[in-house]
Order: structure tokens, then C-alpha cells, then sequence
């Protein structure tokens, strides 16, 4: 009996944590952006800080997440993988997902506070705006990309504000438009997968269609190259000589590359796990990183 429970306890404790979807966490990575664009990585506070201000969002992000899937348990069944999240397989009950989700919102919005109260308004107004898309943004049509691409902007933001330096445009721009590329993608991907089901799992795909969202795709991919490259070069925080353009490849290749994988592989759904899964993909972005903290750390 008690061989059982333990083992009950275990497979719950390990649906409990898939639930928090850890994967999605690497999107707090962008909480770092303007400490490394605003060359602050080697001043020991502001690296904690920020470091924090990452946890704080995986809680507060986590929470969002079960709240989500509850509300979405019955159209998530009608999806090919997203029936297979704990609370839509039954793994784990709304109730347990409700009283974890308080948890982790009271721990986030705690750290938040610590960090900096100016960071708890961004948290805060992080959390307000999941919650509209969550309870009606998400139905409506290119507005409900709009609503996901602002909270990456939110991160962004919040990242500078946990160590209180300056916002730059140039980090809301690229951020917008390459969480806008992103959205568009995955939207293709359900609208191509669900077929005529999509409508049954998400009350907006019905009315996008594939050449719309080509087109969006086409558009944002475009602006994303043009911002970056831009950015590069007119950024105030970038060094004098340009040497940052040499970036700009790692830049094309990664975006081509995902295009490449929306089109002909069909894995535009979850973004995030290509980061990991696509080996050309994780090359660039890597060589990215690492020649920008080349370029702004040890070139004028």
C-alpha cells in the first residue's frame, strides 16, 4: 500500500511539475537583455538582480500557465499534443492547479517586491495583461498575437527595470517584432495541423487563412531584419567602430532557418522547443551571443 502511494505521489509530483511547462522558462532569458546590451554583466548586483527578476517571472509565468490550462482544459483535448498537458489528461486536478498557482504568484510577486518595487508594477502589469488574453484577447483575430508579442516586451522591459538603467527602443522594437514573427508562426502551425477542427480548439483561427498568415510572416520577418540591422549600427549602447554588424548573419541565418522550419518541416507550434531540438538553429543563436558579448565587452 504504501509502495503505491509512493509511487502515486511521484507520478503526481512529476505531472505537477510538466504542468508548469519549465520548457517555457527560457523566455525569461529575456530578462537579461539590458544587462548584457547595457554592458552590466560583471557589476555583481545588478547580475543578481537580474538573475532574480528571471525567477520571479518563472513563478509568476508558471501561475499563468495553470490558470490557462484550466480555463482551456476541453479545447486543449481536441489538440493532438496539447491533450496530453496534465490538467487536460486528468493528471492533475483544477483544484491542485489553483492552489499551486496562488503559490507561485504570491512567491513572484514577493521576489518581485524585493528586487525593486518598480519591478512588482511590471510584474503586475504582466499578469493583467495574460489574464485579458487569457479571458478574451485570445479571441480576437492578429490582436491576440499583438497581446503575446507585448508581454515579451513587458519582459524586456522588466529587465531593465529590475536594475534600473534606461529602456532602449531599439530592444522594444526587435523584441515586438521577433515575438510578432514567432506568434504568426504558431498560428500557422495550429491552423495547418487542426484543419477544420481549428475553429473547436481556438475561436479565432477560423478567421485567419494561410495566405494571410504567409503574408503577416513575409512583413514581420522582413521588419525584423531591417530593425536589427539598424540597431546595430544607430544604437547609442553599441560600439563606435560598427564591428556589431558583424552579427547581422547569425541574425538572417536564424530567422531564415526558422522560416525554413515553419515551411517545409511543419514545427512552428512550439518555438522554444526548437531552440533545443534544431541543431543549426541552436548553432546560430549561440554564435550570436556569443560574438555580441565579444563585440560589446571587449571591442570600443
Amino acid at each position: 500500500m504504501r509502495a503505491a502511494e509512493a509511487s502515486l505521489t511521484a507520478v503526481n509530483a512529476r505531472a505537477l511539475l510538466r504542468a508548469l511547462r519549465p520548457l517555457q522558462w527560457t523566455k525569461n532569458s529575456l530578462l537579461l537583455a539590458a544587462l548584457v546590451f547595457d554592458r552590466r554583466v560583471f557589476e555583481g548586483q545588478r547580475l543578481a538582480e537580474s538573475l532574480l527578476a528571471v525567477v520571479a517571472f518563472c513563478c509568476i509565468c508558471s501561475g499563468i500557465y495553470l490558470v490557462n490550462d484550466i480555463r482551456d482544459a476541453e479545447s486543449d483535448r481536441l489538440h493532438p499534443k496539447k491533450r496530453l498537458r496534465p490538467i487536460a489528461a486528468g493528471e492533475v486536478t483544477p483544484a491542485q492547479a489553483t492552489v499551486l498557482a496562488g503559490i507561485l504568484f504570491a512567491a513572484g510577486f514577493s521576489l518581485a517586491w524585493l528586487i525593486r518595487p518598480a519591478f512588482l508594477g511590471i510584474a503586475a502589469v504582466y499578469v493583467a495583461l495574460m489574464m485579458a488574453y487569457s479571458f478574451g484577447l485570445k479571441r480576437l483575430v492578429i490582436l491576440d498575437v499583438f497581446a503575446i508579442a507585448a508581454g515579451f516586451v513587458i519582459r524586456a522591459a522588466g529587465g531593465a527595470v529590475a536594475i534600473a538603467v534606461p529602456i532602449s527602443p531599439w530592444l522594444y522594437v526587435c523584441t515586438m517584432l521577433g515575438a510578432l514573427l514567432m506568434g504568426f508562426g504558431k498560428r500557422r502551425h495550429e491552423l495547418a495541423t487542426l484543419e477544420e477542427a481549428a475553429g473547436k480548439h481556438r475561436a479565432n483561427l477560423d478567421a485567419y487563412s494561410l495566405p494571410l498568415l504567409d503574408q503577416l510572416i513575409g512583413i514581420v520577418a522582413s521588419a525584423t531584419v531591417i530593425a536589427y540591422s539598424l540597431y546595430t549600427f544607430d544604437a547609442s549602447n553599441v560600439p563606435g567602430n560598427h564591428a556589431m554588424m558583424l552579427t547581422i548573419p547569425f541574425v538572417v541565418y536564424a530567422l531564415f532557418r526558422y522560416l525554413y522550419l515553419v515551411y517545409r518541416r511543419d514545427l512552428g507550434g512550439s518555438p522554444e522547443v526548437l531552440l533545443f531540438t534544431d541543431p543549426p538553429l541552436l548553432v546560430s543563436i549561440v554564435g550570436w551571443a556569443l560574438s555580441s558579448l565579444v563585440i560589446l565587452y571587449l571591442t570600443t
